[in-house]
């Protein structure tokens, strides 16, 4: 199981670009350029960085992007966004019902445009483009962005090239809190998924946030990003938070919707403003 707190060589880098076929290796020495990071041409001799970004064959796509761990017996992370758990959770998940959906307002012929401001893996901007909105991820590590985008990459050029799901999702690689500070279009809605607070069993943490953490660190600016948020959101700011947290910032959420583990506290913007007119 990985560790909370990860031990490692510090003459190592922590992420590797790696390749399993040498026809993907001017792909991955591209990719370790472009984001700055060595490329590893042997797993098999010397010592292995902790994770390791490989470039590994796809029956229809060619290839993928995975991250894998180089010291953990534990399966590579990719960003899938036609898997089949994907795929359950748009049929069976509730729809505008779930709680993420009534958190965000979605109702009957309510579509809005939606930051998601702290992209993760995808997962949540999957739920909310398949339900209608436009979604435009927001990820300033360059590992997340890196398989946020082969996802995407493989999702416009699979077998159904019509779904609705490449239009309804847009990726930059940015800092949220400057691109939200420079935005010049309006903000409908912006989402907010931040780093959840450390628990003291590890065992409890999900594999993706364990990995997040050992990435990308702690979100210590998340206050700053929120208060950023409320003063660009026309509508509404909603974050999401485990159920028993406390809120983030000094400002008191409009309202919460809650389900059995998580808690999405919404801000009412224009309400906010109001009241602080």
């Amino acid at each position: 199981m990985l560790s909370e707190t990860l031990v490692r060589d510090p003459q190592l880098p922590l992420v590797s670009v790696f390749y399993t076929n040498s026809t993907h290796r001017d792909i991955a020495a591209a990719l370790a350029e472009r984001i700055n990071l060595p490329l590893l041409e042997n797993c098999d001799t010397g010592a292995l960085p902790p994770f390791l970004l490989v470039v590994s064959e796809h029956p229809e796509h060619d290839y993928q992007l995975a991250l894998r761990f180089s010291t953990e017996n534990l399966l590579p992370i990719l960003v899938n966004f036609q898997s089949q758990h994907l795929l359950y959770r748009q049929k069976f998940g509730g729809g505008r019902q779930q709680p993420i959906a009534r958190a965000l307002g979605l109702k009957k012929g309510v579509t809005p445009q939606v930051i998601d401001a702290t992209a993760g893996f995808g997962r949540d901007a999957f739920v909310l483009a398949s339900l209608g909105c436009h979604v435009h991820m927001l990820e300033r590590h360059p590992v997340i962005h890196a398989l946020l985008e082969d996802g995407l990459r493989r999702l416009a050029h699979g077998a159904d090239t019509a779904n609705p799901l490449v239009k309804a999702l847009q990726l930059s690689y940015v800092d949220a809190r400057e691109w939200l500070a420079a935005a010049s279009q309006p903000v409908d809605i912006v989402y907010l998924d931040p780093m959840y607070p450390h628990r003291t069993k590890s065992a409890l943490v999900k594999k993706e946030m364990r990995v997040l953490r050992q990435l990308v660190g702690d979100d210590v600016d998340v206050a700053a990003l929120l208060e950023t948020a409320l003063l660009t959101a026309r509508q509404r700011v909603v974050v999401k938070r485990p159920k028993t947290a406390p809120i983030i910032g000094a400002v008191t959420p409009s309202y919460c919707v809650e389900s059995k583990n998580t808690r999405y506290d919404v801000y009412l913007t224009g309400l906010l403003k109001k009241n602080n007119s």
